[in-house]
């Protein structure tokens, strides 16, 4: 009989380690515990690490393996990979309760002590020394990797107040203020970032993940520490802080490698999962799924961005700020036009610029350029790729007998402009966009019968589209968006109506004009 077999409120009454004994309890370590509980979760069936998307056929199969093998973990990626939340995940597999000794520091198995101060209680009072119950929640401990940390705060040191407080000799080992790691004992450890833990705290770890036991100053102690560890790391070549050194490398028993999302629709469900939503915000601002789509795609270009260093990564905190910033900036401009409600717009996208530019790592290019420019760039980029599946690919069109493209050209050529202020009311927001001749007919064409509010999301999405394709001119303003002639964009200067012009931009790939 194992003590996983008795109900919650059996397992509470039991205070002593005899009635321990008589209820049929044997010890078990943490990683034959993980197994078990891994197992019978798989034989029914049930979601292992819920809310882990795009991992299914990767990730998690390798960590359940690695939990089957019963191995010690380093999961290796780039930033904003759930690394850290799959370890986390990994407390749910441990039992509710286990039994320990009451008044330890190390959380010690009632038939199976394993600290001076455990062993000592049950020398002096055998079936009556007191038992307490630990919840699966505290058996977890993490602790990020910084080049101050010292052994003493991970294996322990000597506490001089201890020795003068018991009237102890520095030989006696009960002087040991222990360090996170034994008081881990019978739990799960964590350390993130393992690279820039330094080699010389590295080197400690070598007797714990092979061994078990610890070296502390001069004292001959041998504990066999039952812990499962599970480091998380970005990969060496990308800093220059520090790296894993060989030798702990190899005491890891699996290195399992994570990624970011494959597929926009991967990404979308995990930044709608993780995005905090006000209430407010849920009743005012209407959303569609190409908004979500764009934020998405920004992601995805960057990480391909020449600009943006490839071994920093884009972590998924980026669409998470960016989803949570267009929002925002939705809501600010309905309560400054006293509307109740409003429909989401291309040019709330730019008022996610200050969630990228925290979020991307720029190389020498980039740092020229500016990360604001990058933004831009980025966000254009993907209304670029995105705009393909809605619309005619514009080169395409210039080869045909009837362009669809030619009447909002013209409209253009005719020296008409316009501007898409970022706060213009609905109504000045319609009235602008119904301006432009063909515009109205052209989504039409393309788009099934759409509601007034989307049809005219769509308008706008094909003026910044267009934009990109260089059919039009588009210069940023302090404001809002200034849209005209391609050719009159060309020859303005980047000062002319207050903003930037970006309508003429260079393509990475072969160097043309889009």
């Amino acid at each position: 009989m194992n003590y996983v077999d008795l109900n919650k409120k059996q397992l509470l009454n039991i205070n002593t380690l005899g009635e321990l004994k008589a209820a049929g309890y044997r010890p078990k370590t943490i990683k034959q515990e993980l197994r078990d509980n891994l197992i019978a979760r798989i034989r029914r069936k049930e979601e292992v690490f819920p809310g882990i998307w795009g991992y299914e056929d990767t990730v998690i199969p390798d960590v359940e393996r690695a939990i089957l093998s019963m191995h010690n973990i380093n999961l290796l990626g780039l930033r904003g990979q759930a690394k850290t939340r799959i370890a986390r995940m990994m407390v749910n597999l441990l039992d509710e309760y286990i039994p320990y000794v009451a008044g330890t520091d190390l959380n010690d198995d009632p038939l199976d002590p394993l600290s001076r101060v455990a062993k000592d209680l049950v020398a002096e009072h055998g079936d009556d020394t007191p038992v307490a119950w630990m919840h699966r929640s505290d058996r977890y401990t993490e602790k990020l990797a910084t080049p101050d940390v010292s052994v003493a705060d991970l294996i322990g040191d000597v506490d001089p107040i201890k020795a003068a407080t018991m009237k102890l000799p520095y030989s006696d080992e009960r002087v040991i203020h222990f360090g996170l790691i034994p008081r881990s004992h019978r739990g799960i450890f964590v350390i993130n970032e393992l690279p820039d833990l330094q080699a010389r705290i590295q080197v400690a770890l070598f007797n714990i993940l092979q061994e078990g036991d610890i070296q502390i100053r001069g004292f001959k102690l041998r504990l066999p520490l039952d812990i499962l560890f599970v480091f998380t790391a970005n990969p060496e070549d990308y800093t220059n802080r520090g790296s894993i050194v060989t030798p702990l490398k190899d005491r890891i028993d699996s290195q399992i490698v994570t990624h970011y999302p494959k597929t926009l629709e991967i990404g979308q469900r995990i930044t709608e999962q993780e995005a905090i939503v006000k209430p407010e915000q849920k009743g005012m601002v209407k959303l569609n799924s190409l908004v979500k789509t764009l934020i998405e795609q920004i992601a995805f270009e960057a990480r391909e961005s020449e600009y943006v260093d490839s071994k920093s990564g884009v972590s998924a905190r980026m669409t998470i700020s960016a989803y949570e910033s267009l929002l925002s900036a939705a809501e600010r401009r309905a309560l400054m036009n006293s509307e109740k409600d409003t429909y989401i717009r291309i040019s709330d996208l730019y008022g996610v610029v200050p969630a990228i530019c925290g979020k991307v790592e720029l190389v020498y290019e980039g740092e020229v350029e500016g990360p604001v420019i990058v933004a831009q760039n980025l966000i254009g980029k993907a209304i670029r790729t995105q705009f393909l599946n809605y619309f005619p690919d514009p080169e395409k069109a210039k080869k045909t007998k009837r362009n669809p493209f030619a009447k909002i050209v013209d409209w253009f050529g005719a020296n008409n402009e316009m501007d898409l202020m970022t706060d213009m009311t609905n109504r000045e927001y319609e009235a602008r966009l119904r301006t432009i001749d063909g515009l109205d007919d052209f989504v039409d064409e393309f788009t099934q019968r759409l509601p007034k509010e989307e049809k005219l999301f769509m308008m706008e999405f094909a003026l910044h589209g267009m934009a990109e394709y260089s059919l039009i001119g588009k210069q940023a303003l302090d404001k809002g968006t200034h849209f005209k002639d391609l050719v009159s964009s060309m020859f303005s200067g980047p000062d002319e109506g207050g903003g930037e012009d970006f309508g003429f931009d260079f393509d990475d790939d072969d160097g043309k004009p889009f």
